[in-house]
């Protein structure tokens, strides 16, 4: 299992004997890729020296999870899982299921299960941290990511917020910027287990450096905006961003 073992730093000093290949992801600072290979390697960052084996399918390492503290402010560190929401958890038949992109884009896309199934997938190891003050460290998410669905439309220059849509009528706002991180995915998988219904099967956004009401479960569809509109927890109190880091809990 790949840990980095909370070093801020970015690897610096490559350690003797390299021979993976390791690559940053250009358009995000801080954000790392592993290749699709089964070969074992050591890396030496400029605190550490760790042996890694990487997987078949990339994996993502969101930077929070470099950092030499891991918890923000406020934050306990859980074992386990909680399950929060609003409402109760939806019945879903997938069937009938779709996950929409629209608003100010040139064109609407939509796909059906199978259709996003198909889509190149990705593992993502990020931290998770809760409104409600627990956060859950280094959870493999398995799924597509938000830059590879966006390969399929075209954004209008006026898009600069998104409202994600979720079952039952639920909704977040996001900025764009954080909706566009490298590190953000449709994940239908955690930690090598489908996600199981209370918490967001069969898809969910997951925005890592962000806290976790901003990961929607149940999502259903992304809407692209000009303008800023608060979604459901919004509405009711929560920090339009909700960044950890800052402690962004309330308004």
């Amino acid at each position: 299992m790949l840990n980095f073992w909370q070093s801020e730093s970015l690897p610096g000093e490559w350690a003797d004997g390299f021979t993976g290949v390791y690559r940053r992801v250009a358009t995000m600072p801080q954000a790392w890729v592993l290749p699709r290979s089964k070969q074992c390697f050591s890396l030496r960052f400029r605190r550490r020296t760790i042996k890694v084996k990487s997987e078949e399918v990339s994996e993502i390492v969101s930077p929070d999870t470099l950092r030499e503290r891991r918890l923000p402010p406020g934050q306990s560190l859980t074992r386990k899982w909680p399950v929060l929401h609003a409402g109760s958890v939806p019945g879903i038949d997938l069937e009938h299921w779709s996950l929409r992109l629209d608003g100010l884009v040139e064109e609407p896309k939509s796909w059906t299960w199978d259709e996003f199934r198909s889509l190149p997938s990705v593992k993502v190891r990020a931290d998770m941290h809760c409104v409600t003050r627990w956060s859950l460290l280094d959870n493999l998410w398995e799924g597509v990511l938000v830059s590879e669905v966006m390969k399929h439309v075209r954004l209008t220059p006026t898009a600069r917020f998104v409202l994600v849509h979720a079952e039952q009528g639920w909704n977040t706002n996001l900025p764009l910027a954080d909706f566009l991180a490298d590190d953000c995915l449709f994940a239908w998988a955690n930690s090598g287990n489908t996600l199981t219904p209370d918490h967001g099967w069969p898809l969910r956004l997951v925005v890592p450096r962000l806290y976790a009401w901003k990961s929607a479960k149940w999502v259903r569809g992304v809407e692209f905006l000009a303008e800023d509109a608060p979604g459901f927890w919004e509405r009711n109190g929560y920090h339009h961003r909700g960044d950890p880091w800052a402690e962004e809990r309330f308004w």
